[in-house]
């Protein structure tokens, strides 16, 4: 079968998207795929929808036109009461955009992408969608320059093409006279992953077969592929803003704590200090639990710079005394991090506690603050036995005389081995699959 145009079953239309199309516009884009132009343009408003305000997410909304002129024969333009297609595909392409963004990560305020068709040869609302996300992607990026967010909200990258039966032939990319002329006419909203966002089929001209579907899929797949190419060429730097790695604050500087937890986390977290997030201030730690000193200090760092904060409060609890040092561990000699004072004071408080009764136990709380305000917490142990003399000489704290099951102090102990087994770890591993979504 010969196609209109020349092109190959399954070859695209040449596509061109040209950014920044509108100065004014927050973010833009000129979309041409073969006859069909679209421009589409991003604008930002610091407001969400009545339904949204309080709950800490924003919005992605999307509306649709054809200009008058735009199929040959003009078109009225959409009045108080819009089009019944122009609705559909508006709501479609809000839909698809939706799926591009974290709205925890883009603060209460409303991205509407406006596509408006200068020329329709078919594929007006799958180029509407690539093109769209596009003019999404500019659109975070000044509002990153503008300081108004730390990083990007944008989780995946979205793009959108058709494909379907013309004279018994699988084709993709319809132009209007194939469109017009299909068998079966499907559309594709995909994202970066293969993952399908809408799939929108229909036999037209007679029922199509799973083999006919399976090949419809395979062109559509393809003609995503190479349309997120070319989104990434068009944006060029920007296109760092797709899916970067999430940025996690943790909240102290102790260098030490903030390897044990970095080796603990996934790769595709970017975790950085407190002060290399631009935050050295002091945090009073007033909580009665180490759950509520987690969430002081995470909610804290947040709030100061923007980004998610991951902090934890630990310490040892002894059943003898019952459950000091506790909260005050780190001070429990009076200054904060003299480790030898606190040591020694625990020991004096141990005196004549036989053997049997030295039980306790390291206790880690965890609590992620995300920027729309969430906090999520875990919490993780580890048992042991108060020693009467140190031993070893790794770790800090109470480290040398905390005796693990194995028979082994934390400061004898391997920092890998110390690092499986902590309570810091268990509380971690609790606290990963709050880490899952992000």
């Amino acid at each position: 079968m010969a196609r209109p145009d020349k092109r190959e079953p399954n070859q695209l239309r040449p596509c061109d998207i040209l950014v920044d199309f509108v100065g004014t516009a927050d973010g833009s884009c000129l979309i041409s795929t073969g006859g069909t132009r679209v421009i589409c343009t991003a604008s930002v408003e610091e407001s969400v929808p009545p339904f949204l305000r309080g709950k800490g997410l924003g919005w992605v909304t999307a509306e649709y036109a054809m200009l008058p002129a735009s199929t040959g024969r003009r078109k009225a333009r959409d009045g108080v009461k819009k089009d019944g297609r122009s609705v559909e595909i508006s709501r479609l392409i809000g839909r698809a955009l939706r799926q591009a963004v974290d709205r925890r990560f883009l603060g209460e305020r409303t991205i509407t992408i406006d596509c408006d068709v200068l020329e329709a040869d078919g594929g007006t609302r799958t180029a509407s969608i690539t093109g769209g996300f596009v003019a999404l992607v500019c659109a975070v990026d000044k509002l990153i320059r503008q300081g108004k967010l730390k990083e990007s909200p944008i989780v995946h990258q979205v793009a959108a093409v058709s494909a379907g039966i013309v004279a018994d032939v699988p084709c993709l990319d319809l132009c209007y006279l194939e469109d017009s002329a299909a068998q079966t006419d499907m559309n594709f909203v995909m994202d970066e992953t293969g993952a399908f966002i809408e799939l929108q089929g229909t036999g037209e001209g007679r029922a199509f077969t799973r083999d006919e579907l399976r090949q419809i899929l395979a062109l559509g797949e393809k003609g995503i592929r190479e349309l997120q190419q070319k989104q990434r060429q068009a944006l060029g730097p920007r296109a760092e803003h797709i899916a970067p790695r999430r940025t996690i604050v943790i909240a102290s500087n102790n260098a030490h704590k903030i390897m044990e937890i970095s080796d603990m986390l996934d790769e595709r977290f970017r975790v950085i200090s407190m002060r290399e997030a631009g935050f050295d201030g002091e945090i009073d730690e007033n909580g009665a639990t180490f759950e509520e000193n987690a969430i002081i200090k995470a909610k804290a760092v947040m709030q100061a710079t923007g980004l998610c904060a991951l902090a934890d409060d630990s310490g040892l609890s002894v059943d003898a005394l019952d459950g000091a040092p506790g909260v005050h561990s780190a001070r429990y000699a009076g200054t904060h991090g003299d480790d030898r004072a606190n040591n020694d004071l625990l020991i004096e408080n141990m005196a004549g506690i036989p053997a049997e009764d030295r039980t306790a136990q390291f206790v880690c709380a965890m609590a992620l603050a995300l920027p729309n305000g969430e906090v999520r917490t875990a919490e993780g142990a580890c048992p042991g036995v108060i020693t009467y003399t140190p031993r070893g000489s790794g770790g800090f704290g109470y480290d040398p005389y905390f005796e693990y099951l194995s028979g082994e102090t934390f400061a004898e102990m391997a920092q890998e081995e110390k690092n499986r087994i902590s309570h810091r770890a268990h509380a971690m591993q609790a606290m990963l699959a709050n880490l899952e979504d992000l």
